[in-house]
């Protein structure tokens, strides 16, 4: 496996955990799966459906998140929005975010 690979799939590992603080930050307000999905990969966070509608679900099993079906359209379309429950893991999930980021930086300046 080249360096590059590897780098690739280790970039992978590293932000797959970052796709549930993005989804609790984005979802403050009503969103579908694919505009997530859209608003997402826009960001830089790339993640695929295959990946997002479960986590979305299970996310929603969790409580962290309500979902209402949207009928109004001629393609119905299930939207997701924080609970109140989600939004405190979201804000303890963003301070372990900065210190984290805090603590990386310090360590590859150290190294640097």
């Amino acid at each position: 496996m080249s360096v590059e690979d590897l780098t690739l799939a280790q970039a992978q590992e590293l932000r797959r955990g970052t796709v549930v603080l993005a989804c609790l930050a984005l979802l403050r307000k009503p969103s579908y799966g694919y505009a997530l999905l859209e608003t997402l990969n826009d960001a830089g966070v790339t993640v695929d459906g295959n990946t997002l509608y479960p986590l979305l679900r299970r996310l929603e099993k969790q409580g962290l998140l309500t979902s209402e079906w949207n009928t109004d359209e001629s393609r119905p379309r299930k939207f997701y929005q924080v609970s109140p429950d989600g939004s405190r893991v979201r804000s303890g999930l963003v301070r372990e975010w900065q210190d984290l980021v805090a603590s990386i930086s310090r360590l590859t300046e150290e190294s640097g």
